[in-house]
């Protein structure tokens, strides 16, 4: 599995059924809504995506789209290990509605998942093999409870010539986030699709590239990175040899 996300939704009622019914997103409307939610922050208008990809926006962008009843917000800032520290205005924005956040990154199995209901938090969940259970706040959800109960256990294929050991936690993190994704929002991005899943590739979102003056400026951390990169030297491979040791391979 590789699937990574980090974004919001708004809504005044079922995710999926609102998502289910949109058409076009009026730019003005969603850009109002962008100003709203990064206040003070700078926003330029950039290339749009589909919801397919927009669930995980490169670093510095921001899908959005406003439509009557709901809103999706796709930005990296979104992905924290307690989803309860939300910041506050964002919550205070699903005032009388409801909000859904889905985080998760496949590199570490990582996923955290949240909801609030007319700005009180219900349920939130955060959990990956290496931390295990980051938060867990709340009664889980119904789409959990197979998961909890132990019908949903991880497979895991060992490395060669490694013994297998049980994982760390009772179900892969992955496999619940996609579970999550398709119960809040009606939709998943791997494993086996379902006749009324929505079709993210047809549902488009704004592009923005988004800045927060008070933050670091993007050039110049680029140009730091740039200069560490410039400093090392080609990258060297090494093999374990009989007696545990490290030897490096040559002609790499």
């Amino acid at each position: 599995m590789g699937a990574k996300t980090g974004f919001l939704v708004y809504a005044d009622g079922d995710v999926p059924g609102l998502l289910r019914e949109v058409g076009t997103a009026d730019l003005a409307r969603t850009a109002d809504v962008m100003r709203r939610l990064y206040p003070g922050w700078e926003i330029e208008e950039g290339e749009g995506s589909t919801l397919w990809d927009a669930v995980y926006p490169p670093e510095g962008t921001a899908y959005a789209a406003s439509w009557p009843g709901v809103e999706v917000i796709g930005d990296q800032r979104v992905m924290i290990d307690f989803p309860s520290q939300l910041p506050e205005h964002l919550v205070a924005a699903s005032a009388g509605r409801r909000l859904v956040l889905h985080a998760m990154h496949s590199v570490v199995d990582w996923l955290a998942f949240a909801v609030w209901e007319d700005g009180r938090l219900v349920r939130s969940l955060s959990l990956s093999p290496d931390c295990g259970i980051i938060e867990n706040i709340g009664e889980p959800l119904p789409f959990e409870l197979p998961y909890w109960a132990g019908d949903r256990p991880a497979e895991v294929i060992p490395w060669p010539d490694e013994a297998e050991e049980p994982y760390p936690l009772p179900f892969h993190p992955l496999e619940l986030g996609e579970e999550a994704l398709r119960a809040l929002c009606g939709f998943v991005l791997e494993g086996r699709p379902e006749p009324d899943d929505i079709d993210t590739d047809s549902i488009r979102l704004h592009g923005f590239r988004v800045r927060d003056p008070l933050g670091p400026d993007p050039a110049e951390r680029e140009a730091a990175l740039r200069k560490i990169r410039e400093t090392m030297g080609p990258p060297r491979f090494f093999t374990m040899g009989p007696d545990g040791s490290l030897i490096e391979l040559n002609g790499f």
